[in-house]
């Protein structure tokens, strides 16, 4: 293990992320809870309703970890019950800013429900006149052979401005990265404005995603529950995420996550064709 792999060993263990070497854009979650419940969910037993349960419940909360980290906080005088029969009865402290413009882009299909519980989740500490949801359609591409040959971007349903927005992108798989990087560049290119962050949040990421993010969307921040290396050496699997970035491999021959969880679009919406 290199020193520097060591040195972010050391100064992350008692952080809740893991230790890597990717970059500080990119954040995969240490959490025993989220973490055991996504190992259920990617077992061929998980069925409905229990998947749509389930992705619920970690989406629900990993959006609560970006709202912590990602957006701004004020300081607030609170007049609680007791204010009326005691002068110690205000509140000071310090709380999201409410104020706070967040856009949460549906990616369909697998980023449906996602999107709406990061939706739904934002609204009860943002103003909801400031949260909005935008809908895009894409679709891998594939060849004869079932590889991934791009993305089929059919259409989109866009609210307005992102000025000044947090825009965030609810995905559940970050495999080839091909439908990010469109989403991204999508409104990048728009002239909707500037927004303030691009987030993505996913329950698994590969390292051939965050390689792809590196070089196209740079600016992207990144949130996971895990990353899968499954398709790399032993000497990658045994390493520090990121140690050999150029060597981690976490995708099949036609482009699936392993170990991964199977077609989470199928399994959302209960359709294999």
């Amino acid at each position: 293990m290199s020193n520097e792999a060591l040195m972010v060993k050391e100064s992350t263990k008692n952080s809740r992320e893991i230790p890597h070497l990717y970059g500080e854009n990119y954040h995969i979650l240490d959490d025993n809870y989220l973490r055991s419940r996504l190992a259920y969910l990617s077992q061929a037993k998980c069925k409905q309703p229990e998947v749509n349960q389930i992705i619920t419940d970690l989406y629900a909360q990993m959006v609560r970890h970006v709202i912590n980290n990602e957006i701004p906080t004020k300081e607030v005088e609170v007049e609680t019950r007791m204010a009326e029969l005691s002068p110690d009865g205000i509140w000071k402290g310090e709380v999201i800013d409410p104020e706070t413009k967040l856009v949460t882009v549906n990616i369909a299909r697998a980023g449906s429900l996602p999107s709406q519980v990061c939706f739904d989740t934002c609204n009860l500490v943002l103003n909801p006149d400031l949260v909005r949801q935008d809908h895009m359609y894409m679709a891998r591409k594939t060849d004869t052979e079932g590889k991934v040959v791009g993305v089929d971007f059919s259409g989109n349903k866009v609210g307005g401005s992102i000025e000044d927005s947090l825009v965030i992108f609810p995905d559940p798989m970050g495999a080839t990265g091909g439908s990010m990087v469109e989403a991204v560049n999508f409104y990048k290119n728009s002239t909707l404005g500037t927004a303030r962050k691009y987030i993505s949040l996913h329950l698994i990421v590969t390292s051939e995603y965050i390689r792809r993010m590196k070089k196209e969307a740079p600016d992207l921040i990144v949130y996971a529950l895990r990353i899968d290396r499954g398709a790399s050496s032993d000497k990658v699997k045994n390493s520090i995420p990121g140690e050999f970035i150029e060597e981690e491999k976490g995708l099949t021959d036609i482009q699936y996550i392993v170990p991964g969880a199977g077609g989470l679009g199928e399994l959302i919406n209960n359709s294999y064709c």
